[in-house]
């Protein structure tokens, strides 16, 4: 295991962006090459800062407060009174844990949700809460976080190249004009 393979392998895997980076593969990178302090993963707290510090023979730093604050585990929850159909939430969050479809009640599958907060900006209604996770079900897993947050980014990547290969054949096609008989 590589160092980034290993500083990442001791963060929460949320993907929440709140350490300043798009997820937390691009953090570990930054920690790796010293661009970015061990102090800047809230979800992570005092346990993944002491953590790193070991890891990289480091001494701990506090949690830098301009990153937010630890707390417990967070689960987003859906007004359905309120919820009015416009799946603003389903593309930020990470890990898909939002399902749902346009004009239908989305909802929050409460096993793959890491807390992330990504889904409260874009709701339009804010029929969207974070509320402390119950006991039952546990966090999801960081190895899980991952493999869905890597899910979700190819599919975001696949449909951005079907996209644009799909204009990119509109145009030509706008291009060629009527066929002359």
């Amino acid at each position: 295991m590589n160092r980034v393979e290993a500083i990442e392998a001791l963060l929460p895997q949320t993907q929440c962006t709140r350490c300043g980076y798009p997820g937390c593969r691009p953090y570990a990178e930054a920690v790796a090459q010293g661009s970015a302090e061990i102090n800047q993963c809230p979800p992570g707290g005092a346990a993944v800062i002491g953590r790193l510090a070991t890891l990289l023979g480091r001494a701990p730093l506090p949690l830098d407060p301009a990153r937010g604050r630890e707390g417990p585990p967070l689960l987003a929850y859906i007004d359905e009174q309120t919820c009015i159909g416009c799946a603003k939430c389903l593309p930020p969050c990470p890990v898909d844990a939002i399902i749902g479809a346009r004009k239908q009640l989305h909802t929050v599958v409460a096993e793959l949700c890491t807390g992330c907060e990504l889904c409260l900006a874009p709701c339009p209604v804010d029929c969207i809460t974070l509320i402390p996770r119950p006991a039952l079900p546990p966090p999801p897993a960081p190895a899980v976080n991952r493999l869905r947050y890597a899910a979700h980014t190819a599919r975001l990547e696949r449909r951005a190249r079907e996209r644009s290969a799909l204009l990119a054949a509109r145009k030509r096609l706008a291009g060629a004009g009527p066929s002359a008989s």
